[in-house]
C-alpha cells in the first residue's frame, strides 16, 4: 500500500483511531467504486508516461496578494524560493482569480467555468453535482493519479461534492472553509472518513495544519513517481487566524522561528509576514524533492493565490501593499481582489525568467492542463488553453472577455473585455467603467465619457451569465 499520510502520528494510537485508519486505509483501496471518473489503472498510467505527459501541481494559496511576493514587488517579506521559481518559469503579471473570495474562486479554477456559468458562486453549503466537470476527472481519465491537500470548500461530509466523488484517487484536507480558520484542527478528513491528530486533541497545538499538507504532499509524490500525477494543494496560508467565527488577531503564532519577530510591526502583520515566509519555505521543500527524484524536467509547477489579500484577524493590507498598486481587497471585484500572482514552471517547456501580460483567468487552467496532457476537456469550458503562452509561442485563441459575479453583500458584476474593465455594484446600478493600462488602479471611472464602451460591454454581460435557481437575480441592468 502506496503511503500517503504524514508520518509522525504516535504509533501507540486509541483503539477507536487504529480502526477508524484501518477503515481508511480500506476506502482508499476502494475509491474507485465511488468517484464518477474511474480511477486511472496500471495500463492508462502506462501509456501516459510512454506518451511523456508532465506531472502537474497545482499550489493555492490562500489570501495571498498580487504584491506579496519579491518577484512581485514585496519589499518587506523574503520570499526566495518563490522568487527563484519565477526565474525559472514564467510570471503573470494579469492572472486573475476565479471570484474574490475562496469557494467560488476555487470552483471556477477546478471546473474551467466562470461564476456566470459555474455550480457555486459564492458561500454557502451548495456542492459539486455529478456531471459538473472537473479538471481531476479530466486527468484521471489521460492516465494521471490525482490527489487534493488542504482546503476544499466544495461540498460538506457526505455530499456530492466531496474530493473523492470529484475526481480525486486520494483526499486529505478540511472540507468546509469555516473549518480550515483553524490551524491546530482535532481532525482533518481523509477520502470519506475523519482522520484524528491526536497532537491537537484538548486543545493541544502539537501538529500545524500547513506544515501536515506539505508532508502529505511530499509523501504523494515519493509514491507516485513513477508515473503522471496531478497535486493540488490549496494551503491555508497566509488566511487569517479566525476561530469559530471570532477574529482572534494574534491569537495563533507561526510555529517555529520567526524571522520577523525582531521587527517593529504589529502582531497580526508579523504573524502574516512568518506564515508567507512559511508558505516560501514549503515551496522549497517541494522543488528539492522535485530534484531529488529526478522529476523537476518532467513536471509542470502552477503557483498562485483564491483572491486577493484580506483585512481580518487585524491585519492591514496597506502594511505591506498586498495588493500593490491596485485597488480594493479580499471581497471586492476591484483588480485587488480578483488579480493574483500566478507563477508556471516547466524546465524543457517552459522559458525561464519569463514575464507575460497574457491574461489568465482561473477558468484557463482546465484547458490548459488538458493541453498539456494531450487530452480535450471532456464538457463545456469557458478558459482556452494558454499553452501557447507557457511555451514561449503567440497565443492564436484569445479570451473574448472575463467575468466574475459576487453575491455577497449584494450582487455585483465585473466583465474585463481588452483593456476595458467594467463593474456593477449592485443591481440596477450603472456601470463603472475603467481603462486598464491607462489606469491599473482604477481611480477615473470614465463611462461618462465612453457611453459606446459601455453600450457593447452591456451586451456582453447579458450573455456572461445564465440564471441560476441557487443564486438569483431578477434585476441586473438599470432602468
Amino acid at each position: 500500500m502506496q503511503r500517503f499520510v504524514p508520518t509522525g502520528t504516535p504509533r501507540r494510537q486509541p483503539r477507536r483511531q487504529a480502526r477508524l485508519r484501518i477503515a481508511t486505509l480500506a476506502l482508499v483501496l476502494g475509491a474507485a467504486m465511488a468517484t464518477h471518473a474511474a480511477p486511472a489503472t496500471y495500463v492508462d498510467m502506462m501509456r501516459a508516461k510512454q506518451a511523456g505527459k508532465p506531472n502537474l501541481i497545482l499550489i493555492v494559496a490562500d489570501d495571498l496578494g498580487w504584491g506579496d511576493l519579491g518577484v512581485y514587488g514585496q519589499q518587506r517579506i523574503r520570499t526566495p524560493h518563490l522568487d527563484r521559481l519565477a526565474g525559472q518559469g514564467m510570471r503573470f503579471t494579469q492572472a486573475y482569480a476565479g471570484s474574490p473570495i475562496g469557494p467560488p474562486s476555487r470552483a471556477a479554477l477546478l471546473t474551467g467555468l466562470h461564476t456566470g456559468h459555474s455550480r457555486i458562486r459564492g458561500r454557502g453549503d451548495r456542492p459539486l453535482r455529478r456531471g459538473d466537470p472537473t479538471v481531476a476527472e479530466l486527468l484521471q481519465s489521460a492516465g494521471y493519479k490525482t490527489a487534493a491537500i488542504g482546503t476544499w470548500g466544495l461540498g460538506r461530509e457526505g455530499s456530492s461534492g466531496q474530493p473523492n466523488l470529484r475526481g480525486f484517487d486520494e483526499w486529505l484536507g478540511y472540507l468546509e472553509s469555516r473549518h480550515a480558520n483553524d490551524y491546530y484542527p482535532r481532525f482533518l478528513w481523509r477520502n470519506q472518513q475523519r482522520y484524528e491528530l491526536a497532537e491537537n486533541a484538548g486543545g493541544h497545538q502539537g501538529k500545524y495544519a500547513p506544515d501536515f499538507f506539505i508532508e502529505a504532499t511530499l509523501n504523494f509524490i515519493r509514491s507516485h513517481a513513477k508515473f503522471p500525477f496531478f497535486v493540488y494543494l490549496a494551503t491555508t496560508l497566509p488566511r487569517a487566524n479566525v476561530q469559530l467565527g471570532q477574529l482572534t488577531g494574534n491569537g495563533m503564532q507561526v510555529p517555529g522561528p520567526n524571522p520577523y519577530a525582531h521587527h517593529d510591526w504589529p502582531d497580526p502583520e508579523r504573524n502574516k509576514a512568518a506564515m508567507i515566509s512559511r508558505l516560501d519555505s514549503h515551496i522549497g521543500q517541494l522543488l528539492q524533492l522535485l530534484d531529488e527524484l529526478d522529476l523537476a524536467q518532467h513536471t509542470v509547477v502552477f503557483f498562485t493565490s483564491d483572491n486577493g489579500p484580506h483585512a481580518e484577524g487585524g491585519v492591514d493590507p496597506a502594511f505591506f501593499q498586498s495588493a500593490g498598486p491596485l485597488r480594493g481587497g479580499k471581497g471586492t471585484l476591484h483588480e485587488g481582489g480578483i488579480r493574483v500572482p500566478l507563477i508556471v514552471r516547466g524546465p524543457n517547456r517552459i522559458p525561464a525568467g519569463k514575464v507575460t501580460d497574457q491574461p489568465f483567468a482561473f477558468w484557463d487552467f482546465l484547458p490548459t492542463a488538458a493541453a498539456l496532457a494531450q487530452t480535450s476537456p471532456s464538457g463545456p469550458a469557458d478558459g482556452i488553453s494558454l499553452l501557447p503562452t507557457l511555451l514561449g509561442q503567440p497565443q492564436p485563441q484569445a479570451q473574448e472577455y472575463l467575468y466574475w459575479e459576487l453575491h455577497e453583500p449584494g450582487f455585483q458584476q465585473a466583465i474585463r473585455h481588452g483593456d476595458w474593465k467594467a463593474i456593477r455594484p449592485g443591481p440596477r446600478m450603472p456601470l463603472e467603467l475603467y481603462h486598464l493600462r491607462r489606469d491599473p488602479a482604477e481611480l477615473r471611472d470614465v463611462a461618462a465619457q465612453h457611453p459606446e464602451v459601455v453600450r457593447d460591454l452591456e451586451l456582453l454581460l447579458a450573455k456572461a451569465r445564465t440564471e441560476s435557481g441557487d443564486w438569483p437575480v431578477t434585476e441586473l441592468a438599470p432602468e
